[in-house]
Parts: C-alpha cells; structure tokens; sequence
C-alpha cells in the first residue's frame, strides 16, 4: 500500500516506523521541514538501535529507510494513498479541520484512520462528508515497541473500512482490539483512572511516587508503574484527557490539584526534564520536590 502519516511527532513517526517495515510505502507530512527531518531522524535512530538490539537487521532497516519519505505538502503527502493516518495535536478542532482538508484530496476509496488516546472518533469523522470510510487507530507509545492498538469504530464506520483496519493493524504486526467510540476508549479510561488515583495518593502522602510505581510494578506485573507512565506521556496530556473523560463521564475523573500545579509551573514530565520525577538524558535521576509535591 501507499499510506501517508500526518504529523512527524513521537506518534506519527513510530506509526511510519512500522508500517515501513512492514512493507509499505510511506511519506510523512508535518508543517515544517525541521519536524519532518526530526521524525525521519528519529526512525532511523530508533532502526539503529533494533539492530544493535539483534532485533532489525541491517537489511530490514535499510529496506524500511528506502520505503520512507517526508513532506511539508498535503497534496503530495496524501494523492493516491490507500491509507491517510492523522496523527496530529490532540485538539478537537485541528483533528476536524485535518480530516475536511484530507477528504478534498484524497480519492473515494482511501480510508482514513485518525490516532488519538480519548477524542470522539464520531465528532472527528463528522468533519468528513464519506464518513463511512473514516476510523479510529490508537496506537501506543513507543509504537515501535507496542503491541497493542485499539480500532475505535465510529457511529459512522462502515464494514468495509473495519474489515480494512484489521487487516492494516494485522500486516503490521500489531494486535487489534476493537471498541465502540465511548469516551477514553477501553485503554485509555482504565489507564487514566489508575494514574489520577495514583496521583492522588501522592498528594495526600500516602507513599513516595517510586514506592507507588514500585507497587504496581512488582505486585501487578506493570512495566512501568502509574506516576512514571502520567511523566512519560506528558502530565499535560494527562491532563487534557482527564479534563474530558471529566466533562463526559463525571466528577470522578477530576484532576487533582498537584497535576494542575505540575503543569501550570511547566513540569510536563520527560519533555520538560521535572514532573513527579527530575529527568536527564531520558533517565529518571530523583523525585520532584517534597514526594512530587511542589
């Protein structure tokens, strides 16, 4: 297949990753050269690394290299692709405008796939006007690494577009699970769940974040425990979803008063080197303030 990612991001170049190595030609569209190049940049980065690994051969990583390309052009990124991903911002409004301005040049039988953690896939697809053919795809970070990927079917998703979504998540050795569009999905409303009570814990100091992760870790077999996971994925995206899931499902889902003031101070996580730990280099070195507490 010909598929075209939109947006070079830590998502949208894991999904390149992927799907190249799986054997397709893809192009990946940012707004700016310089995402562009990052997220090639990082791809390879992330094939070197397999290779060191014993888990890409050279061969491979080279065969999924001369698959990729990248673009600041929407037109080109997407004429003639079977397969358009958008995985741009989590916004609402940028997801609708991405698919209207996708369904104008794309031809009738191209599926369109959007990859987001928590939006309503149905409001997403009710920007385009062949809504049948539109579907959710939400991966997991890192994508090169993940497993798992939720088909989230939309009110307006017809057959042929699901049947068409297991096949591409199968290809790319993935496991699909399918779930109705319901707000957080399956994945995404029990992970957060257990990351605000987890915060929550924090803040009313019944442990340290690292005895908290170290719980979930060793008692429930977690790879990463819940404090860790809300600093690698952004606390203000943690915070973006719990606001939502909040406004659709209820007050249990209501962010807690020290994520508010991580994110307010600019205390992201990873990205930003201090969330509920100090980060360098990618590697947790110690605990933000009094047991995450500013």
């Amino acid at each position: 297949m010909r598929v075209a990612v939109l947006g070079a991001g830590t998502m949208g170049h894991g999904i390149a990753q992927v799907t190249a190595m799986a054997g397709h030609d893809v192009i990946v569209r940012d707004i700016e050269t310089e995402y562009v190049e990052n997220g090639l940049k990082s791809i390879e980065d992330n094939l070197e690394g397999g290779i060191e690994r014993d888990k890409v051969t050279r061969e491979e990583a080279d065969a999924a290299l001369e698959r990729l390309s990248g673009t600041t052009d929407l037109e080109e990124a997407v004429a003639d692709a079977d397969l358009v991903v958008e995985a741009v911002p989590e916004d609402l409004d940028l997801k609708k405008s991405t698919m209207a301005d996708v369904e104008e040049l794309v031809d009738d039988e191209t599926v369109i796939a959007t990859n987001t953690s928590s939006l309503s896939i149905t409001e997403i697809a009710s920007a385009a006007a062949n809504d049948g053919r539109v579907i959710g795809l939400h991966f997991f970070n890192p994508v090169h690494i993940m497993e798992l990927v939720e088909i989230v079917v939309a009110e307006q998703t017809d057959d042929e577009t699901l049947e068409f979504a297991h096949e591409y998540i199968e290809d790319i050795d993935k496991t699909p699970v399918e779930v109705t569009d319901a707000p957080g999905f399956a994945s995404s409303r029990l992970g957060v769940a257990l990351g605000v009570e987890a915060m929550r814990m924090v803040e009313e100091g019944v442990a340290d974040p690292r005895d908290i992760d170290t719980a979930m870790e060793l008692g429930y077999n977690h790879p990463m425990g819940p404090i860790e996971l809300g600093d690698v994925v952004g606390l203000d995206v943690r915070l973006d979803i719990l606001e939502y899931l909040r406004e659709e499902l209820g007050e249990r889902f209501k962010p807690p008063q020290v994520l508010k003031r991580k994110v307010r101070a600019g205390k992201l996580g990873k990205k930003s080197g201090e969330g509920f730990y100090v980060w360098e280099d990618g590697e947790i070195v110690g605990t933000s303030g009094d047991w995450g507490d500013d």
